[in-house]
């Protein structure tokens, strides 16, 4: 520990510089060695990187299959991920290596295995019978681009079709190609003149193995017999084919066009087709054809014992049918339903009651993958209700503008939850169960309940259940329900800042003990909820305005200098009254017709029913001023203990007292300084010339001047950053999906990154970003962008600790208010709260982002809280002594008050750096450069193992822990480069090693960080393999059996084996062997970054493991030796021998 108190010294010898060096050298001493009694007990062993699960709606689907023994669906996307779904709860996802789209999945029904094929011309077989599937065989076609695939019920051959029109023939189980190729030219014959185009379906008669459906595009379809190596039959017809589909007997088939037609034909009758069906054609009269529609993607045609055949189809509306959504068409007998869905189909199935090709199918849902949802369909009910959906694939119904990530809640707070949100389902779903329902649920070893709440472009907010690696949505909350919304575009309000999604949750602020929620959202408004299990209806909503302002007049130049005054409690009532007086012009300048004290959104005058749940408790707007638009809020705190919310933006900071309704604090940032401001910044004038409406990227301090000494930057390095950030932020948006991506733009004057894509959220990036980026070459506006509530001492006077807001700013100042708060019970709500800033405390490199408190054990001290309790009940005599009682509770509910009066440290975090500062003295007796060359996006405080840690993610894609208070690094993985702002927003770390964020536009990703959950996630992660008979083959009957007339098998190894076919040309494909053979290893899932963050542990194991080698070795050469006599011993004995006396 010596070493560290070098250390410590020196650090505080640079910080403190009020101090003379040597009394400095003497209190980091002291307090260095009063830090080293406090035990840190985290290694760097205790670490580990890997992702946990997947949630969420697979981004961009592309393929879909089903497994009917298994009953597991699986889905593949552009990107090419595989995302498995068996009963609720079970989920696997996978990736393969070369991210290429997935064209097609066929499971090998009952066997525990998939075969997916790839744009890049591979196929992949996965093995399915471990809980992270791998795969097993690769196969990569060199000459030719694959189209279709076909694999039959309890067959080891697969038919690939291919773009030049030739189907090639897989065995499965050594992934090997067979000698027996169908090329086109053989199929088609004199048939057709010309090429008939790439294979768009393969399917084996269901009577009769032998004989091989192939469709072309052009329209050609052909049945080959397999034995004779020759086409029976050829049928053609004018307009492309897209799908095909047998009935189960084998004597007539279907096709879908490209003119919206569907064609059935009698396979022994290849003239002309049986019937021509146009679904949505007008029948024209005089007999003439109906006019032409879309085409038909799908077609399926399954049948039923009893009453009609199924025909479902994609597609085939007609053209007139303009803005009409995407369709699903059931057509039963004489009936035909048209289901209307939400998004654009990308492939459908049919679920049927056998596996097998030959019975009658017994149809009885449908399953619908669209591009942004999963839909069931059940076929059994009338008018074809759909299924309840268990999965958590809804994330994204609005955009995710905001997540957060709480572990180890209140354990009453899931069933609370729950019960409010159990009244929100929607009626009118299928009264069956949900069909999918393979594999089994793994062990539970993390008990503690985990919440993750995400805000919404549209202003909902959803909190989920994400408890043991599942997830499960447990309530929804609008917050737009407030405001009036316009009927129409012309009646939208000319206030509004943003052109779309104005109630976009930016910052979720969540007090889980008291369950407080306070929201800011992208219109400059702050929204306070309590939480009540009763229903209410509020008469008027109570709001207050607010003006945050940057300006100051040269009339008032003399008082910028001096501290500010404090805000008398009669002025606390009015909102209005509370704007700083440095603002005379304000009032007139509103006679110019520029927009003045007006909100963005207005809040609905009539009354509000409130059902069960969050409840409005306060609604704040900052309103615009002298015409210029409020600037968007960057932080947000709420405190239950002490009835406060606070706000800050890049203008000031404002403090409510939402008990009383009323500000307490306004104050622009520069003024929080009082006379200590070290950049020495006068005050300014208002801008002559005002920006037009609409600016590009304009900075927004256009037109300002300001002084020659305000350029430099108070950081080093912060020049680069800032330019990297402006050009990275405006490529990004041009080729990478944004939440909000160009329909979103300012009107009026915003910091120039968020122009592009208004992304400013809850997350340590848009914050910091907001000062830097807007003012790179005059750091005038300074924004606010860390606030935290706690109980500790202010100055270095303080012999106990008290009520204090922490604020901290994209400078890297952190300054603290101190926080007079009245007696509680009925005085709380009749005294005034008295606030008066303290000034700075420290200065790091770059903004702002956390800050935390440790007690004297290391342990992290929790801000104050108040219990929560119903509050929409009447006030009885019990209730006020229950309040009275609360009193003590509610200013230091820690159980560690008494201790921390003796000691504590402040923890924070910068974009570059963390220090330790020990109060009441304020020495920074630790100090950390997280980083030089990049910035840290997301630094979150964290419990973990009896212990606390300190979680960095950077925007070079690494991963850190440091532990407490010490600093000593513990962990740093390089894990996913910043290639999207949506990471950077949603990125979160919480207690006990876990992560989230947000992977693509409608996935969450989990990963964990700790050592302990990476070795239990195997057993906590679900198995999608169960042994499962599969069922009895249909019964051909007496008679089908005696005349022939039932299913007829083929000896397919006899066909296409080696000894029959031949050898495949090696240049046509190239086997792979894949790594999957193996149960998967703990930390393959992570790849390169498991075996990283392993190898410094691995060094340190080193030399026990050659102490083992040794002993191995020992070991085998002494069991060499004994064989060696044995076998000398056996030819001793067997010498004189002949070979046939043996």
């Amino acid at each position: 520990m010596r070493k560290f108190n070098i250390r410590k010294v020196l650090d505080g010898l640079t910080a403190v510089s009020s101090s003379s060096s040597a009394s400095s050298s003497s209190q980091q001493q002291q307090s260095g060695n009063r830090e080293s009694d406090i035990p840190e007990t985290l290694q760097s062993e205790h670490f580990q990187l890997c992702k946990t699960v997947r949630h969420g709606f697979p981004y961009q689907p592309s393929a879909l299959a089903f497994d009917p023994v298994q009953r597991i669906l699986a889905i593949g996307t552009q990107t090419g991920a595989l995302r498995l779904f068996g009963r609720p709860g079970v989920e696997c996802y996978c990736q393969h290596d070369s991210e290429s789209a997935v064209i097609q999945l066929q499971f090998l029904i009952n066997e525990g295995a998939l075969v997916s094929a790839l744009a890049d011309d591979t196929l992949h077989l996965w093995n399915l019978r471990q809980k992270r599937p791998a795969i097993l065989h690769s196969l990569k076609f060199n000459r030719e681009r694959i189209t279709f695939c076909h694999l039959p019920f309890q067959s080891k051959w697969l038919y690939v079709g291919t773009e030049r029109g030739n189907i090639h023939i897989v065995n499965v189980e050594s992934f090997t190609l067979s000698g027996y190729v169908i090329m086109w030219n053989k199929a088609i014959e004199l048939s057709s003149k010309s090429h008939p185009g790439p294979v768009v379906h393969i399917s084996d008669n269901p009577m009769d193995e032998g004989k091989l459906l192939i469709g072309y595009e052009s329209g050609t379809v052909v049945l080959w017999d397999l034995k004779s190596k020759k086409a029976d039959y050829r049928y053609t017809h004018d307009e492309a084919i897209h799908s095909v589909a047998w009935h189960h007997e084998g004597k007539q088939f279907i096709c879908s066009h490209s003119d919206g037609t569907l064609t059935i034909w009698n396979i022994k009758s290849p003239a002309k087709p049986l019937q021509t069906i146009t679904p949505h054609g007008k029948q024209l009269k005089d007999g003439k054809k109906p006019e032409p529609c879309k085409p038909i993607l799908k077609v399926e045609y399954k049948t039923a014992r009893t009453g009609e055949p199924f025909i479902i189809l994609s597609g085939g509306l007609s053209y007139d049918t303009v803005g009409r959504r995407p369709c699903l068409t059931v057509m039963h007998g004489k009936s035909t339903a048209v289901l209307e869905m939400d998004y654009s189909i990308v492939d459908f199935l049919t679920l049927c009651e056998t596996p097998y090709p030959n019975d009658f199918q017994e149809p009885y849902a449908v399953v619908v993958l669209l591009e942004k949802d999963l839909v069931l369909i059940d076929l059994a009910q009338n008018g074809y209700p759909i299924f309840e959906n268990p999965y958590p694939l809804n994330i994204h119904e609005s955009p995710v503008t905001c997540c957060e990530y709480f572990a180890d809640c209140p354990v009453d707070l899931i069933p609370a939850l729950y019960s409010v949100g159990a009244r929100q389902k929607r009626q009118g779903y299928s009264k069956k169960e949900w069909p999918i329902g393979g594999g089994n649920w793994g062990l539970v070893t993390q008990s503690y309940p985990e919440i993750i709440i995400t805000g919404h472009a549209d202003g909902s907010i959803k909190f989920w259940d994400a408890s043991a690696i599942t997830l499960q949505v447990l309530y929804k909350l609008k917050t737009a329900k407030v405001f009036e919304k316009s009927r129409n575009k012309d009646d939208k309000p000319n206030t509004d800042i943003v052109d779309e999604d104005p109630y976009a949750i930016q910052i979720i602020s969540w007090c889980p003990e008291s369950r407080m929620l306070c929201i800011a959202g992208v219109s400059a408004h702050v929204i306070i909820y309590r939480f009540s299990k009763q229903e209410v209806t509020t008469e008027v909503i109570p709001m207050l305005e607010v003006r945050l302002l940057y300006e100051i007049n040269d009339v008032e130049s003399p008082d910028g200098e001096q501290a500010p005054p404090l805000p008398t409690p009669g002025t606390g009532s009015n909102p209005q009254s509370i704007a700083p007086q440095s603002h005379p012009s304000t009032s007139s300048s509103s006679s110019d017709g520029l927009r003045d004290n007006v909100p963005c959104l207005k809040i609905k005058s009539s009354p509000l029913k409130q059902s069960a749940g969050y409840q409005i408790e306060l609604v704040i707007q900052l309103v615009w001023v002298s015409g210029e638009p409020p600037q968007q809020i960057t932080s947000l705190a709420v405190n239950s203990a002490y009835g406060l919310v606070v706000f800050g933006n890049c203008n000031g900071i404002a403090m409510v007292d939402y008990l009383q309704k009323t500000v307490l604090l306004n104050l622009g940032t520069i003024e929080l300084y009082g006379s200590n401001d070290p950049y020495r910044r006068e005050p300014r004038s208002p801008r002559k010339s005002r920006q037009p409406s609409g600016a590009g990227l304009c900075d927004i301090n256009e037109g300002t001047t300001v002084p020659e000494d305000r350029c430099k930057s108070p950081t080093s390095g912060n020049y680069k950053t800032a330019f990297f950030f402006k050009y990275f932020n405006i490529i990004i948006t041009q080729n990478i999906y944004f939440i909000f991506s160009a329909k979103m733009s300012r009107k009026l004057s915003l910091p120039t990154e968020l122009k592009p894509d208004l992304d400013v959220r809850d997350n340590s990036f848009s914050r910091s970003r907001s000062s830097s980026v807007t003012s790179i070459d005059k750091e005038s506006r300074e924004a606010i962008s860390a606030l935290h509530f706690c109980e500790t001492f202010t100055r270095k006077a303080d012999t106990s600790p008290s009520p204090c807001l922490w604020v901290g700013t994209t400078l890297g100042t952190v300054l603290v208010i101190v926080l007079n708060l009245p007696p509680g019970g009925e005085q709380r709500l009749i005294q005034p709260v008295i606030v008066s800033p303290s000034g700075t405390i420290l200065r790091l490199k770059g903004a702002i982002l956390r800050m935390a408190f440790l007690d004297t054990t290391g342990s992290i001290v929790p801000p104050a809280y108040e219990p929560w309790r119903e509050h929409n009940v009447s006030e009885d005599k019990d209730e006020k002594d229950k309040l009275k009682k609360r009193r003590p509770v509610s200013v230091s509910p820690s159980s560690s008050s008494q201790e921390i009066s003796e000691n504590q440290y402040a923890v924070i975090c910068s974009e570059k750096q963390a220090k330790v500062i020990s109060l009441p003295s304020q020495n920074c007796i630790h100090k950390q450069n997280i980083t030089e060359t990049s910035f840290v996006l997301r630094g979150d405080i964290v419990a973990l193992s009896n212990s606390s840690c300190l979680a960095c993610f950077c925007a070079n894609g690494h991963i850190m822990t440091f532990s407490l208070p010490s600093l000593r690094p513990l962990l740093d993985v390089y894990y996913l480069p910043l290639t999207n702002m949506r990471i950077a927003r949603t990125f979160c770390f919480t207690n006990n090693g876990q992560a989230s964020y947000l992977v693509s536009p409608t996935e969450i990703q989990r990963i964990t960080y700790s050592q302990e959950t990476c070795e239990n996630l195997q057993e906590m992660l679900g198995e999608l393999f169960t042994p499962v008979e599969t069922p009895e083959a249909p019964n051909r009957g007496f008679f089908k059996g005696l005349f022939g007339g039932g299913a007829q098998s083929l000896d397919r190894e006899e066909l296409f084996g080696e000894s029959a076919s031949g050898k495949a040309s090696r240049s046509l494909a190239q086997h792979i062997p894949g790594p999957g053979g193996i149960e998967g290893v703990k930390g393959s899932a992570s790849g390169v970054i498991g075996e990283l963050a392993r190898a410094r542990i691995a060094l340190d194991e080193r030399g026990q493991k050659l102490g083992e080698l040794d002993e191995r070795t020992a070991a085998m050469l002494s069991s060499a030796d004994s064989f060696s006599k044995h076998a000398h011993e056996m030819m001793m004995k067997h010498k004189d021998k002949k070979w046939y006396q043996f």
